[in-house]
């Protein structure tokens, strides 16, 4: 496999496990140096580092908070300090607090909201300054199918990423001419994610629905993430790229 992104420097957000786990090694096993973006799960982070590095790829590991500014701004300063420059943002952090609407809580309104849309606004904030300065960038935003489709129990978590995707496309056609790409991948259920905290059943039911007849992997979600990053998307912007076996068909 070619290294595409032979000495980039990318920053994954929740990268320390599932999804953004599998979307720094791809990343490393190309080339990249790769800041595994966490919180709190230091230990599973350190984890990701290691599976990158048995790929072949280089890193690092990076704290910080998607909901805070401030140390979203702290995080990409240490990066830059350590690498020069940004090439790649993903914007993977997110968290899901799924209730029936009448009986949400505001508590779970807000915090996803504050995660999963603050959090990509956060990152694109402290990124945007220094891939500006070097006119080169591309930006991928994890979105959900949630967001383009009704998701009943969601309602939060399908109002956060249905933000992410109005947010990359508007943001898309700002940064497009000083250099910057913006863009969404869409995973529709994920053997790694939301479908292996669902009831069997209900799995199930979900399962069949798919025309392939199987959840996605995150390795097949990282792949799209690195062609949208990748110069193989150059004249990309702004798109939301659906990868989910057809459920949204």
């Amino acid at each position: 496999m070619s290294a595409r992104f032979e000495d980039s420097t990318v920053i994954v957000t929740g990268a320390s496990r599932g999804l953004g786990r599998s979307i720094a090694t791809a990343f490393g096993a190309e080339g990249a140096f790769v800041f595994v973006g966490y919180r709190s799960r230091e230990d599973e982070a350190k984890e990701t580092l290691r599976a990158m590095e048995e790929a072949g790829g280089r890193g690092a590991l990076l704290a910080m908070d998607v909901t805070s500014a401030a140390s979203m701004n702290a995080a990409v300063e240490h990066a830059l300090a350590a690498r020069g420059a940004i090439d790649v943002l993903v914007n993977n952090a997110g968290v899901a607090a799924d209730e029936l609407f009448p009986l949400m809580a505001e508590e779970s309104w807000d915090e996803v909201m504050r995660v999963n849309a603050g959090g990509a606004f956060h990152g694109c904030r402290a990124v945007v300054r220094p891939m500006m300065a070097k006119r080169r960038g591309a930006i991928v935003n994890v979105a959900s199918v949630a967001g383009q489709h009704a998701s009943p129990g969601q309602s939060n978590y399908a109002a956060s990423k249905g933000a992410i995707l109005a947010f990359t496309r508007t943001l898309a056609a700002e940064l497009a001419p000083r250099g910057i790409r913006v863009n969404a991948v869409v995973p529709g259920l994920l053997g790694t994610g939301m479908a292996k905290r669902l009831d069997k059943r209900i799995a199930e039911k979900a399962r069949v629905q798919i025309p392939l007849g199987r959840f996605g992997t995150g390795d097949e979600v990282a792949r799209a993430v690195l062609f949208l990053a990748s110069e193989e998307a150059s004249y990309v912007i702004g798109q939301a790229l659906v990868v989910d076996g057809g459920l949204t068909l």
